[in-house]
């Protein structure tokens, strides 16, 4: 538990509940059911280990926080995730609803053992230790299997070492859902790209005999989509979508729309992931109190390069 006052909210609550949530208890010394409310957070955030951290804010002692929120009655509780509010409530609670509450917005046991595995599979293949790191995530989407980063990360490293069967496996259920997975989808293309490289004798051409066949006739796009395989298959991403603008500007919808599909996935790979933990954004709870706050980010390279290739497949398509 954490008392908060003006001096230390920034770090204490804003930039802490970036990594771990704070629920915020907004009381004050003369409130009886403060008093009844307290012992019942304190319980919870030590059964919960670390799950949640309580913060406490004396409203009488620190009215400049009170009035951020919109504080009108207390106890007030408020539940802070990435920097904003997500969700509160007003009034003495039971253990039975406080704990109700936090089960709705906390990860289980299982999701923060998830994420950890998955941090520390980051780290290993930093270092270069691949095999530690496919076993860090194959243990991490054991731990939560509904965690999708440590399905996303651990197919697309499956894939990039060759383990094109257990991938094929891993996507089965993601790709079956709806709205699709654009990220599973893009992992899917990728993967057929390997497989092609691995099953069909145009996967050991060199690029001269495709550009050959090419020359031989621009409207051969079996070759030219062949030929885009085998260059995202090596990592040539810029070339890869570079044959596949050519195929969408002759013919939109050849063969199912496979060129256009190639490139959406190829561009969803190359997008940098969102940081897992953002700045303090403008949000809202559910019960309407608000807090003020920025986020920016600057466009990168690779970012820069999504774009642009987004823009003419935009141009090729209209």
């Amino acid at each position: 538990m954490i008392d908060v006052t003006i001096e230390n909210f920034e770090a204490e609550v804003v930039t802490a509940s970036m990594t771990t949530p704070v629920l915020v208890d907004f009381w004050a010394t003369w409130c009886g059911p403060c008093k009844t409310l307290v012992p019942t957070l304190e319980k919870l955030e030590t059964e919960y280990a670390g799950r949640f951290t309580l913060a406490k804010v004396d409203v009488d002692a620190n009215q400049q926080i009170a009035g951020m929120f919109g504080i009108r009655s207390v106890p007030t509780c408020v539940l802070m995730v990435g920097g904003r509010p997500v969700d509160g409530f007003m009034g003495a609670q039971t253990e039975g609803q406080v704990r109700e509450f936090l089960d709705k917005h906390l990860p289980s046991a299982g999701e923060l053992q998830a994420e950890a595995e998955v941090d520390e599979a980051q780290q290993m293949l930093e270092s270069g230790d691949t095999q530690a790191a496919l076993q860090k995530l194959a243990e991490a989407l054991a731990a939560d299997p509904a965690n999708d980063d440590a399905r996303f990360d651990y197919v697309r490293l499956l894939i990039a070492t060759g383990g094109y069967e257990e991938a094929a496996g891993l996507l089965v259920e993601p790709l079956k859902r709806i709205p699709q997975a654009l990220r599973f989808e893009a992992l899917h293309q990728w993967l057929q790209c390997m497989q092609f490289v691995q099953q069909d004798e145009r996967g050991n051409w060199p690029l001269e005999q495709f550009d050959a066949a090419i020359a031989q006739n621009k409207r051969d796009f079996d070759t030219r989509f062949a030929k885009a395989q085998v260059l995202a298959a090596e990592g040539q991403w810029t070339a890869s979508m570079d044959e596949l603008l050519e195929i969408i500007l002759r013919d939109k919808e050849w063969n199912g729309q496979a060129a256009r599909k190639l490139l959406v996935g190829i561009l969803e790979l190359l997008t940098p992931p969102k940081p897992k933990k953002q700045d303090a954004v403008p949000g809202k709870s559910a019960g309407g109190i608000e807090l003020l706050g920025k986020g920016a980010g600057e466009q990168d390279a690779a970012t820069a390069l999504v774009n642009s290739y987004r823009r003419k497949l935009s141009m090729a398509l209209n």
